[in-house]
């Protein structure tokens, strides 16, 4: 349909020029009024075709091979699954120089932190090495950010271990190994899944309410978990909750020794001071990365010279030379613990896809360029499933190193390389040197990396914005803290959803006013300068209108008008003649929205009030046509403005 447009005079009544001063006709003059365009149909092929482009395909990725020679399209199709291929093209010595440095820099934060994210798992320190050797070989193929750093990452070491010991005991390290590389398969599985068939927005559920809380929870566990090794316990329990560690730390409080206590502390101190300095000067980045590598290489040294595993200080011991060991036959799809390790791998997956695709966006926008999501979401999962074949567990970006990497001066994924390259070296010729490394430093490392998952400010943040997103915050900490850390991801994401369902089912409806000196029409409670116009109701609807809200909706509008007859009344003002429904930011309507409209139309018609509505969009405006809406309104019913519509009904009132 062709917009077409009318003139309407509008002209004041002489014995009332009080009334007509408030009218909204700039100066009296004659305005032109547009009628409002149906938006053109499409075939069902057509629109069905387009709705799954604008779901599923809304970067519109294969606009690069529109009009482009076969061969060309053949290295565009490779640089696109293969990044490599893009930045390898353009390498030279000079982006060497800088990945060379970052490489090595976020290798001695990976050595010391593998190590300890993978006790924090419950697993051996070697397969936190293994998982920093081939997954970022993978990435450094596959990923599409130039300052991810990959490798096991804290929130899904603790995810994974808590999920595996209320089920496997670590002490049966064949069993327990078993399930946790059958877990990082099925992450594998279900991240890759989500790429290739662009089902990224699902990780979207996990706000940052519901992140807060939960990594706030998870870090005071994991802190209060390492309290173990901080004083040298023998004895701790495997459960993951505030209260049964807390009653372990008590009850074992024989075990306690002071020289694990005096080593952690010191340690400990030391590396919050360093990444206290780093978080003041940006430009000595490299304290903080360097902290828990000197750490381990101090405290073994005193731990050899004082021979204090003698002493009640316990070390890691013996751990394998060599390369990552083949773990396929260790992958298990049928047993008793198959369900337990399709769940851990889901979480523990899920997670480490929300921070590894949350820390690549961050750092991509400093530097003022775009990752792909979904490429993102199959380069994750493929580390994890060939990892889960070479002995590694769950790793992705880590926000830690990928901080160290940027800091740093990375330029491409090849740090990834350089990085693996430091830690295959390590496996191969340095093992022996972690004979000595007391367990208490792993400790003191863990608690200096996930204390900085507390983020209280924005708690607080939270609590000035959004209570709602507060409570699903506090949801999550408290969860994770009182019961465990699937049951408080649980709640903190059921309340997320509720939060959901509640704006979807209660959407906001303001009565608007005229901004005086202006054509525009705002909210009345936002801005207290807008003034009523005489006779009429100005609505504006501020959502979709579905079958979840039309009744709602409906019921809200009548009490509205209800609400300003009475106003009227009390005021002795002109009556009401006309309610406007401002459209433009209802983005779409269903059969059921358009029905509550029509039935409103006939109620409103029975009290002698007219209905029109104002803006609505090409969607809405196309399914009002074809539903019969149009028809049973009328086309002088519809205006492209809320000033037009009152401009052209005025002089019926």
């Amino acid at each position: 349909m062709v917009a077409s447009s009318k003139r309407v005079e509008c002209f004041a009544d002489d014995t009332d020029l009080e009334a007509s001063s408030r009218m909204p006709t700039p100066d009296m003059m004659a305005m032109e009024v547009h009628k409002v365009a149906v938006l053109q149909d499409r075939t069902g092929l057509r629109s069905f075709r387009h709705s799954l482009s604008e779901v599923f395909f809304p970067d519109d990725p294969l606009h690069r091979f529109k009009n482009k020679p076969f061969f060309k399209k053949v290295v565009l199709a490779l640089q696109y699954f293969f990044p490599i291929f893009d930045w390898g093209a353009h390498y030279n010595l000079k982006l060497l120089k800088s990945d060379a440095v970052a490489g090595i820099t976020i290798a001695s934060l990976a050595i010391p932190q593998g190590i300890s994210y993978a006790k924090l798992a419950g697993l051996p320190p070697i397969i936190g090495l293994y998982s920093s050797f081939v997954p970022p070989l993978i990435y450094s193929v596959l990923g599409s950010s130039r300052d991810l750093a990959c490798g096991p990452l804290s929130i899904a070491s603790l995810v994974m271990g808590s999920m595996l010991r209320d089920v496997v005991s670590p002490e049966d390290t064949k069993e327990y190994l078993e399930v946790a590389f059958t877990a990082t398969f099925f992450a594998g599985v279900f991240q890759a899944g989500l790429g290739l068939l662009r089902l990224g927005f699902i990780i979207d559920f996990l706000s940052k309410p519901t992140l807060t809380g939960f990594m706030g929870g998870a870090a005071v566990l994991v802190s209060l978990q390492q309290l173990k090794g901080l004083l040298g316990i023998v004895h701790f329990t495997t459960k993951m909750a505030i209260i049964p560690v807390l009653k372990s730390v008590f009850d074992n409080r024989k075990e306690w020794s002071w020289q694990a206590v005096v080593m952690g502390l010191s340690f400990l101190v030391l590396l919050l001071t360093a990444r206290h300095i780093s978080t003041v000067r940006p430009k000595l980045f490299w304290v903080s990365a360097a902290a828990p590598l000197t750490s381990v290489i101090i405290s073994t040294i005193i731990s050899y010279v004082l021979r204090s595993h003698e002493k009640g200080i316990s070390t890691i011991g013996y751990l394998p030379e060599g390369v990552n060991p083949s773990s396929v036959s260790m992958l298990h799809f049928k047993g008793p613990h198959s369900s337990l390790a399709l769940k851990t791998g889901i979480v523990s997956g899920l997670l480490a896809l929300t921070e590894g695709i949350a820390v690549g966006r961050t750092f991509a926008s400093m530097k003022n360029y775009q990752i792909d999501g979904n490429k993102e979401m199959v380069a994750v999962g493929s580390m994890n499933l060939a990892g889960s074949c070479v002995s590694c567990y769950v790793t992705s970006g880590g926000f830690a190193r990928s901080a160290v990497n940027f800091n740093a001066g990375c330029k491409t994924a090849a740090t990834n390389i350089i990085m693996a390259s430091v830690v295959l070296f390590t496996m191969l010729l340095l093992m022996p040197l972690f004979h000595y490394t007391p367990n208490v430093i792993l400790s003191a490392i863990i608690i200096s990396a996930v204390i900085g998952l507390i983020d209280v400010r924005g708690a607080i943040l939270l609590w000035k914005v959004d209570k709602f997103d507060f409570l699903a915050c506090m949801s999550a900490f408290l969860g994770v803290l009182l019961l465990s850390v699937p049951i408080g991801l649980s709640i903190s994401v059921g309340i997320s959803v509720l939060k959901i369902l509640f704006h979807a089912t209660r959407p906001n409806i303001a009565v608007m006013g005229n901004i005086p000196g202006t054509n525009s029409y705002r909210d009345l409670a936002q801005y207290k300068e807008a003034k009523r116009m005489p006779s009429f109701l100005i609505l504006g609807i501020e959502s979709p209108v579905y079958f979840t809200n039309s009744v709602y909706l409906q019921e809200r509008i009548l009490r509205w008008i209800r609400e300003e007859e009475e106003r009227i009344t009390n005021s002795n003002e002109r009556p009401l003649k006309c309610i406007i429904l401002d459209m433009a930011a209802v983005t779409n309507i269903d059969i059921s929205g358009i029905e509550s409209l029509k039935e409103l139309k006939r109620t409103l018609d029975r009290r002698s009030l007219e209905l029109v509505l104002a803006n609505p969009v090409g969607e809405v405006s196309q399914k009002l046509s074809h539903s019969g809406a149009w028809e049973l309104f009328g086309p002088e019913c519809f205006y492209m403005t809320v000033e037009e519509a009152i401009a052209s009904t005025s002089y019926k009132i």
